[in-house]
């Protein structure tokens, strides 16, 4: 089973098709799963995600009155036999995930994704700990996603990153090393 993970859209008007890079929309659409760990902002973006896909979805703390109250604040599902953990904050920073592995202990869950950092990242000890970043807003990144394939309980995953708008801090480095010829 193919699952994109993507978080942190923070679509305030118009199309989420519009505002997301082309390349995820793709994967999208042929995933057999898409998982969305917060921060859609209206319902209209949600609504509009779960017609092109199969999705499972939280809500974030950006999230409109509306979505909050559909949308559940964590939740776990089943893929395979494999438990998944879905909740918007789960560690403070990225730096340090202790407090997202206590919430995948909690949840008793094989795999945690999770949002609200807008940076991803990969862990993997007795569970393994994913945030996407963000597609649409990313800090100290590029545009990302993560790609989960479960096959017969051997779970494998990757960031994947788009074309798209990088985080300032990062255009300031390149931007620097370009001028000073590094």
């Amino acid at each position: 089973m193919k699952i994109i993970a993507i978080a942190d859209t923070h679509i305030k008007s118009g199309s989420i098709i519009e505002h997301l890079p082309a390349e995820l929309i793709t994967l999208l659409k042929e995933a057999d799963l898409v998982i969305h760990a917060g921060d859609f902002v209206t319902r209209a973006a949600f609504d509009e995600l779960s017609g092109i896909c199969r999705l499972e979805a939280v809500h974030g703390n950006m999230d409109d009155a509306a979505l909050k109250e559909s949308l559940p604040e964590q939740k776990v599902i089943e893929v395979e036999g494999t438990r998944i953990g879905i909740i918007h904050e789960a560690a403070l920073s990225i730096q340090d995930t202790t407090g997202a592995w206590y919430m995948a202990k909690e949840m008793n869950v094989d795999i945690l994704i999770f949002g609200h950092t807008h940076r991803p990242v990969i862990e993997k000890s007795d569970v393994l700990l994913a945030c996407p970043g963000s597609p649409t807003s990313p800090r100290l990144s590029e545009p990302g996603a993560i790609v989960l394939d479960i096959d017969r309980g051997k779970i494998s995953g990757k960031v994947v990153t788009f074309e798209g708008p990088v985080c300032s801090i990062i255009e300031s480095a390149v931007s620097y090393h370009m001028q000073n010829g590094r």
